[in-house]
């Protein structure tokens, strides 16, 4: 019998399986940590599409994360006949509302060939506004705008709520960010679900097709979702109501990009009749584990109440270890974790070592380099995500495709060559009114009436110097195309020389930035061309074929699905949905977990302060919890008595949490042998111990 003969709802308990089945209107899951809820999902899309009637193009589940949406489309390819799946659509919001956009880009007021700025690119447009370096206060009204715009707040309304000084600023950025992007043709992340809204809302023709279209929605992790991805799951499912939400009220973790667990709570009352199903068998961890998750958890506000349980025995019991300072801690962690593997003839990959905040990594990974112990990060920067990569990139990205508009952006500024923001409005607008790209337009007559000849030029002799290298990379000029001509293309190593040395991009470096930063990126930009030399050596790449290798690289990069045998190290934020057979939790003090950040600025209103470090406990608290949930086996938590912050020791205490998991008996663990030893004694010590094993 194949999988997709399998009877839907085989091996499903009973809670599980009433998730499934029901179909009777709107119904929330309420789904515990490492409670199957993506087995819930993939199996209700099976019995949709196979017992149903269901087509699959009616069909559509949303989650938040590429990989989460892979591992779900992967599930369902095992249960569902190929044929019946035909269009069904399993995806990010955000893929959607690139989907929905693309279609409808004349009522969203944009040409279907509109360009998506990334995170980076928009930071450049608001910087421009700004003019500030300041990469604090840029980050700050950046996201100031982007939880305007994921609350559905228009420039005009953010001027009316603007209460601080700071969202008085932004709400003046907002407003020229709004026209920049509308004048370039292009959106950023958060248009990709504001627009589809804005467009559903008002439009009935259109939204009358979308609900005729998708005829079953799932959407998983409900809590994570913002006002407008809410507002758009009711316009999507209209009056039918067709649809099933999965999420977890203590796994709310981000409310600081726009989430709001209130929406679990708010579907209660927009829906009356919702069906509420509650997933309480946990198969990931032990039952001790969960039930320090279950006790911390319950010093929170409850929306819904619900208690973890597992009937995979009672567990190892959990460790707490005080030391003296961050380097024992890491050194600590390393060496447990190396006679752990020792002793258990585990593999590196079954630990895990979660921390709040990125700033812990860099001891920890000290240690655990110290100790030869291979180690991934998730959660950090990857080398495809830093500006300077960045920055050569957009020239290559535009030499190869003209239409790359937030390439042309990048590229024409920088380094700086007298082309500033309104010159590219300007542009922008003229290139949107002819149906053309920026780089097109450059060269159009009709520009010379829009701007000044000062204007025109540097915008004109970047696109010479853009036309000559594609030239050189083998696209060839028009007028030799037409006649037939065949252009040999260049080596990329020599172009890309060029390309370095004409842009004089490491003086641009060195100009803008102190020595040691400047020395970094200029060592980081070397390594992106040696490696791409080195790759259209060897694969005989001609400079195009190598761009598309490099886009497909950065778009696949996160979805590496082996994962290699390495321990991994990873903020508390970015392990959310994995799990390890053993979680070492560093860091567990007040003030680092709960991390209390600077309050919200000062309105001089104590209650409010009050009350916005209460919510800040509580968020925390869920991110302890996830912490917890993460570990199948064992869990071991350390703190340390001090940690040092800029220059100075800072005494800390034990983090409130270890208290609340019903820890506050447990034994610290101090080890007075070692904690004398120098770092390299307590090195040799366990090399000794190890040799002695093996």
């Amino acid at each position: 019998m194949s999988a997709s003969d399998t009877p839907v709802g085989h091996g499903l308990n009973p809670s599980q399986k009433e998730a499934v089945l029901y179909l009777n209107g709107p119904c929330l899951v309420l789904a515990g940590a490492g409670s199957g809820k993506t087995r819930v999902i993939t199996q209700k899309i099976a019995y949709l599409l196979r017992e149903c009637g269901y087509m699959g193009r009616n069909v559509a589940a949303l989650t938040f994360t590429n990989k989460a949406a892979r591992e779900m489309a992967e599930r369902v390819k095992t249960l569902v006949d190929p044929k019946l799946a035909k269009g069904l659509t399993i995806s990010t919001f955000h893929a959607l509302g690139v989907r929905f956009l693309r279609e409808e880009a004349a009522h969203a007021g944009l040409k279907p060939q509109f360009s998506i700025l990334d995170s980076d690119d928009a930071m450049g447009i608001i910087q421009e506004l700004l003019a500030t370096t300041d990469r604090g206060r840029l980050r700050e009204v950046q996201s100031i705008i982007s939880l305007w715009k994921n609350q559905l707040v228009s420039p005009d309304q953010a001027a009316n709520l603007a209460r601080t000084p700071t969202e008085v600023e932004a709400v003046q950025v907002y407003r020229s960010y709004a026209a920049t992007l509308a004048a370039y043709q292009a959106v950023d992340f958060d248009d990709l679900i504001r627009l589809p809204t804005e467009v559903l809302e008002r439009d009935e023709a259109v939204r009358t097709r979308w609900q005729n279209r998708i005829r079953y929605l799932l959407v998983d992790e409900y809590q994570d979702t913002n006002a407008c991805q809410y507002r758009l799951v009711q316009l999507l499912t209209g009056m039918r109501a067709m649809f099933t939400a999965v999420g977890d009220d203590d796994q709310a973790i981000y409310a600081w990009r726009g989430a709001t667990v209130e929406n679990l709570g708010k579907l209660t009352t927009d829906y009356p009749q919702l069906k509420l199903i509650k997933l309480e068998q946990n198969y990931r961890s032990a039952q001790r584990i969960l039930a320090a998750a279950n006790s911390v958890i319950a010093h929170n506000p409850k929306l819904f109440d619900k208690k973890l349980w597992s009937d995979l025995g009672v567990g190892e019991p959990i460790t707490v270890t005080a030391m003296d300072g961050d380097e024992q801690e890491a050194e600590n962690v390393a060496m447990q974790i190396s006679a752990s593997r020792f002793e258990r003839r585990a593999q590196w990959k079954d630990y895990a070592i979660l921390y709040r905040s990125n700033h812990q990594s860099r001891v920890l990974e000290q240690a655990l380099r110290n100790l030869k112990i291979p180690y991934t990060i998730s959660g950090g920067q990857s080398f495809f995500d830093k500006a300077e990569v960045r920055d050569i990139l957009a020239y290559l990205r535009l030499v190869a495709n003209d239409e790359d508009d937030p390439a042309f952006i990048r590229a024409a500024t920088t380094p700086r060559r007298g082309i500033g923001q309104s010159t590219l409005q300007t542009l922008g607008q003229y290139a949107s009114s002819r149906g053309l790209s920026l780089l097109a337009a450059v060269s159009e007559a009709g520009l010379e009436s829009q701007l000044a000849a000062r204007q025109l030029e540097p915008l004109r002799t970047f696109a010479e110097f853009i036309r000559r290298i594609q030239w050189r990379a083998g696209r060839g000029a028009p007028q030799a195309q037409r006649g037939g001509d065949v252009v040999a293309a260049e080596p990329a190593g020599a172009i890309l020389d060029d390309l370095l040395g004409a842009i004089q991009y490491e003086r641009y470096l060195y100009d803008t930035l102190e020595e040691r930063p400047a020395q970094t990126r200029w060592q980081n930009v070397l390594e992106l061309t040696s490696w791409l030399k080195r790759k259209a050596e060897e694969d005989g790449y001609t400079l195009f074929e190598l761009v598309q290798h490099v886009a497909l690289i950065t778009m696949l990069e996160s979805g590496d699905d082996e994962e290699p045998d390495a321990v991994k190290l990873s903020t508390l934020h970015a392990s959310k949905g994995l799990e390890y057979p053993h979680v070492y939790l560093a860091g567990v003090e007040d003030g680092l977990l709960p991390h209390l950040g600077k309050d919200d600025e000062d309105t001089g209103d104590a209650a409010h302060a009050a009350q916005a470090l209460a919510v800040r406990i509580q968020e925390e608290r869920r991110l302890m919890y996830v912490g917890i949930t993460r570990a199948q086996r064992s869990l071991h938590l350390s703190w340390c008595k001090k940690r040092r912050r800029a220059r100075e020791d800072i005494v800390r205490e034990p983090s409130r949490f270890i208290e609340e998991m019903g820890l506050g008996s447990v034994k610290v663990a101090e080890d007075e042998a070692t904690k004398a030893m120098s770092p390299k004694q307590r090195l040799d010590m366990l090399k000794a111990l190890l040799n002695k094993g093996s």
